[in-house]
């Protein structure tokens, strides 16, 4: 199923396909037989997801990205103090085939350019050049997740070719740069440009470098962490040679290119990303590859130097309304209806930094959910901070819900998705001020969609109360003289914490909560009573003071049995009295129910 981030990635791909810019690398005479419009790109994240456009599975021979990976494994095999006895980590703002040394310390400016490649090549540790071309093919193979495997004919057109490489070669082995025989070097250099990978492979080996070494498919640990960051610096330095500078300032991703066509770029902690198309710049560049990593950055809000600051999951809770019901109290009718369906809505808790990372991760599991969903709230109250790109991912995600006939809402009191409770009406979106109400909202729309009958009514005759169901006529009329009808305004308190016991209350229209205030201020509702139910039933049956305040949350009307009627009726009137307690014992029982279950929600910090 596509989902929000393949639309964001097919538009780029998309916008950056009519560049035809830039020529093959014809002096290898294998890569200038290339298809030149050859293009995709891949994302993978640090959890092993990779989204993918265009020609993602083409393979192509790995090329000069090669040398992070094996620089890495000359710092495995020889620490990194002894390598950088030979190479040094500054940019260089030369060719990446410049036969030059640093005049200096004389030794290659970097690992990225062919020199220090070259170098590393030859710190790469076994007993010839076979096995030690070996273990970077299985080093290579563990970045990937599979196993790679050399190109015979790509090889031998750069061994044909490579005259300039053996200059660097013997110039290296002439300052003791290389101590053994430099044409090994050089030809160990062109076996490894020479293994095939595709542009997958390659977003997988960018992640496993995001992922601090381990590849997110096979949890295989590739490189230590403390060497980890030592490559992806190079990278940010030198990896795109002599435009790495501007590189940096646009895109803001460690990476590295290949005159094979391809890119890799690195987001530390969230994502790896790669690009194929083999059309090159005057440094050696893809074209398009270099103008769909900026389109990225920018789109995605990538730059390293916009980060997270904390790297935790985006999905903090997520539960349904019948793990976690609202504190709307149902009737039994429309809880049997809940507990049936309950499962078809989902609540969703969101909390940290929300960029695109945490934004992908977020939206992937909301859109990938069954089709049988029909309701989603996503609560951002712990969200801190929201990127344009997050927010338009969101906006998204909820159409596309929409279209499925999932109804959205979101708990989002501060505006962070940029939505007022007026923009979004409707199924189609709905914005809520606290989780409950919107929870109640989800439960609302199940009930509309499943329970055509027995619904608890908006109003209702005193007659008609169900605490009223087990009277017989004649008691049910001998009761119903002596009740008061009482209304109240929407906000006014009926009554408060430690008021004396004032009657049963039997709600007829409207809605009332009960709530309790702490020490800081802060109040918390408890339940929702509407049309139908009751409230005050302790207090007057055990003759003690109310626990919590009750309010009206709108126009209410209630009936109310008083304390001096329900004292006269138990002395005069067993029969009655004992009637009207089993019904109210009932509904005690279920209210406490509800209020344990919501408790769970509660129990999760909501």
């Amino acid at each position: 199923m596509s989902t929000v981030v393949d639309a964001l990635i097919g538009k780029i791909f998309s916008e950056t396909c009519s560049n035809r810019g830039g020529e093959l690398a014809d002096y290898i005479p294998e890569l200038a037989a290339v298809p030149p419009d050859s293009f995709g790109i891949c994302i993978a994240t640090v959890d092993g997801y990779v989204y993918e456009v265009g020609d993602t599975r083409l393979p192509f021979t790995i090329q000069s990205i090669s040398k992070p990976f094996t620089y890495a494994l000359a710092l495995a095999d020889r620490g990194a103090e002894a390598v950088a006895e030979k190479i040094d980590v500054e940019p260089s703002g030369e060719p990446f085939n410049e036969i030059s040394l640093d005049p200096m310390t004389e030794r290659p400016r970097n690992p990225m350019i062919n020199a220090g490649a070259i170098t590393a090549a030859s710190l790469v540790a076994g007993p010839d050049v076979d096995s030690r071309f070996e273990r970077i093919r299985e080093a290579y193979s563990r970045y990937a997740g599979r196993e790679l495997t050399f190109n015979e004919a790509v090889y031998a057109s750069e061994s044909h070719t490579g005259h300039r490489n053996r200059a660097i070669g013997h110039m290296l082995r002439s300052f003791d740069i290389i101590t053994g025989d430099p044409d090994e070097a050089v030809d160990l250099y062109f076996r490894q440009c020479s293994i095939d990978v595709t542009c997958r492979d390659l977003s997988l080996m960018a992640a496993t470098m995001a992922n601090n070494g381990v590849n997110p498919v096979t949890h295989d640990t590739v490189l230590a962490p403390v060497l980890v960051e030592r490559v992806l610096s190079v990278m940010s330095t030198c990896g795109m040679y002599d435009g790495a500078g501007k590189w940096l300032y646009e895109v803001g991703l460690p990476a590295k290119s290949g005159v094979g066509g391809g890119i890799v770029a690195v987001l530390p902690g969230q994502i790896g990303i790669a690009i194929y198309s083999p059309r090159l710049d005057a440094h050696g560049n893809s074209v398009r590859g270099v103008e769909a990593c900026r389109a990225l950055s920018a789109e995605l809000e990538l730059h390293f130097l916009h980060v997270t600051r904390a790297a935790r999951a985006a999905i903090r809770a997520r539960y349904s309304a019948s793990d976690a019901p609202s504190r709307m109290r149902r009737t039994p009718v429309e809880r049997a209806t809940l507990d049936d369906v309950g499962k078809r809505s989902r609540i969703y808790e969101l909390h940290g930094d929300l960029l695109f990372a945490g934004a992908e991760t977020a939206v992937r599991e909301i859109g990938g959910v069954d089709e049988d969903l029909e309701v989603v709230v996503v609560d951002v109250r712990r969200v801190d901070d929201v990127s344009g790109v997050a927010c338009r991912m969101i906006d998204t995600l909820r159409g596309t819900l929409a279209q499925r006939g999932c109804a959205v809402a979101f708990v989002d009191p501060g505006g962070l998705l940029g939505n007022s409770r007026s923009d979004l009406t409707g199924d189609t979106g709905r914005v809520f001020a606290d989780l409950d109400a919107a929870v109640q909202w989800c439960e609302d729309v199940l009930l509309d969609r499943h329970c055509r009958s027995a619904r608890q009514p908006a109003s209702l005759a005193v007659t008609e109360h169900p605490v009223l169901s087990a009277l017989d006529p004649e008691q049910l009329d001998r009761l119903t003289r002596d009740l008061e009808i009482r209304t109240f305004d929407r906000g006014e308190h009926i009554v408060h914490r430690g008021d004396s016991a004032s009657g049963l209350f039997l709600i007829l229209s409207g809605k009332v909560s009960t709530t309790i205030t702490d020490q800081a201020g802060s109040t918390y509702r408890i339940i929702t009573l509407s049309a139908g139910m009751s409230f005050g039933e302790m207090p007057m049956m055990l003759d003690s003071r109310f626990l919590n305040d009750v309010r009206a949350d709108t126009a209410v009307t209630v009936a109310v049995l008083t304390p001096e009627r329900y004292a006269d009726m138990a002395s005069k009137e067993p029969a009655l009295k004992v009637a009207l307690l089993e019904r109210l014992a009932s509904g005690a029982y279920e209210q406490l129910d509800l209020m344990l279950r919501s408790l769970l929600r509660q129990g999760n910090g909501s």
